[in-house]
């Protein structure tokens, strides 16, 4: 188990650099986040149905805004799990590609991460505190491989909210004894998972990598084109 939890750890390093910057990068993508630009962006990049998911995701942003964090969570979960899953290698023709959130909506789909990163900014647009949150390797145990979700804590003591595209209930991670926690970070710090809590604090995320290149082609004016259309 353990060489196995080093090689995850390795074939993770590669896709970290993206996600490490998530809540160092919730101001900036907030300011970037002009509906009218978006919405011409992609159906300029992925057509006319793609522009209608992202009016739709703007929906969900004005109308969740006064709701109280439970509900934001089960309105953009609910939202984002609507759209495909599906293999990196199939859809971008490449190995662990890590889309932006517009890039996502756009194509109609992605495999876990994008999920995970798509959930992570629309909740941080939507003022949850990304203290709250973070972005979590685990092991499926159904699936045996690896998995990535998203985690809302309520209260730094609290047994963490699980916001997954495998299963589409948010529950306590205690009843998801499906998943094997390994990692989870969020903007400034990482955590070795050995429980279903908070885990240790093993490090400064930033020390991992640079996150640049998540940083770049956050705007409308890099979007990737897909090898497979969903549509």
């Amino acid at each position: 188990m353990l060489s196995a939890l080093r090689r995850a750890s390795s074939h993770l390093c590669g896709g970290l650099l993206l996600l490490i910057s998530v809540g160092v990068l919730c101001r900036p993508f907030s300011l970037l986040l002009d509906e009218q630009k978006i919405i011409r962006a992609l159906a300029l990049n992925y057509g006319e149905r793609a522009a209608k998911r992202g009016k739709a995701w703007f929906n969900i942003l004005h109308s969740s805004v006064r709701l109280d964090e439970k509900e934001k969570l089960n309105e953009v979960n609910k939202f984002f799990n609507m759209l495909y899953f599906v293999d990196d290698q199939r859809l971008w023709g490449e190995s662990n590609y890590w889309a932006t959130p517009v890039e996502f909506i756009g194509v109609n789909g992605g495999d876990c991460e994008d999920f995970a990163i798509a959930k992570y900014f629309t909740l941080l647009a939507l003022g949850i505190d990304p203290g709250k949150m973070r972005i979590t390797m685990v092991k499926s145990l159904k699936l045996n491989q690896y998995h990535m979700v998203l985690s809302y804590y309520e209260t730094p003591a609290s047994v963490p909210l699980v916001l997954d595209n495998l299963d589409a209930e948010i529950k306590p991670a205690n009843l998801r004894q499906d998943l094997y926690p390994v990692y989870s970070f969020n903007g400034t710090q990482l955590w070795l998972n050995k429980e279903k809590g908070r885990g240790v604090l093993v490090g400064n995320s930033e020390s991992l990598q640079k996150w640049t290149n998540l940083n770049q082609r956050l705007s409308v004016s890099k979007m990737k084109q897909p090898k497979l259309r969903m549509e």
